[in-house]
């Protein structure tokens, strides 16, 4: 695992170095980020404290769908942040938030370029962001905060158990597991399309590629791929 103090983004320096033919398994941490990004390119507040971590997995022919890693990260980052938040109710959000108490504890970013998939995460570990669009929380508001290293450290063991058995078993047991951590079925979500529609259901599950179903007001079923997803 590599450690550098300060960087604009874990991701995009692990994009460079993918590019220049750096192999699978690789993890890159910084204390600190300059130019955090989440999803749709907003800004990720990064201070010294938190995690921020990227690795890279080298897509091969016999994989699952490249967009089911999604859930390998979720499932992997939830079993590692529950190491050290015992009995504190850490569940999972369409398609890879991690939330307590229904705040947002974490993000994962996954960008591809050929073969190549950069999966970066953020998590809040002894701080986060007060007055935003939706509350959020840190593992320290719950726990002691753990060193930052550690939990690194387990994360990327997690990780590679996780993708050994998404790619070796196919996603039915990843998706099994999401399932297991996620908030229950019947929770009130939004889902937000790229065009802007909004659509509000019921979580109803996923289904076999992992794509989320909504029970929509009328009882019909809404299967959805991308969107940004809030609790209701």
């Amino acid at each position: 695992m590599r450690t550098v103090a300060e960087t604009g983004s874990t991701n995009a320096d692990m994009a460079a170095l993918a590019l220049n033919g750096a192999g699978e398994g690789l993890w890159l941490r910084a204390d600190r980020q300059t130019g955090g990004r989440g999803r749709q390119g907003r800004e990720w507040v990064s201070p010294p404290g938190n995690l921020f971590i990227s690795t890279l997995v080298r897509l091969r022919p016999s994989d699952p769908p490249a967009a089911t890693l999604a859930l390998v990260a979720a499932v992997a980052l939830e079993e590692a942040v529950a190491v050290f938040l015992p009995g504190a109710g850490v569940t999972i959000k369409w398609p890879n938030d991690l939330l307590v108490e229904g705040a947002k504890l974490s993000g994962i970013l996954l960008e591809r370029s050929g073969d190549a998939v950069v999966i970066g995460f953020g998590v809040n570990l002894a701080h986060h962001p007060e007055s935003l669009e939706r509350p959020a929380t840190s593992v320290g508001a719950h726990a002691p905060a753990p060193n930052v290293a550690i939990v690194a450290q387990t994360l990327a063991e997690c990780f590679d158990r996780w993708l050994g058995r998404w790619r070796g078993e196919g996603i039915a047991p990843v998706r099994d597991r999401w399932l297991a951590r996620a908030h229950p079925r019947g929770t009130a979500l939004t889902a937000r399309l790229a065009d802007g529609e909004a659509i509000d259901g019921l979580f109803h599950g996923l289904d076999a590629s992992g794509a989320l179903i909504l029970r929509l007001a009328d009882g019909a079923q809404r299967v959805i791929h991308a969107a940004d997803v809030f609790l209701l």
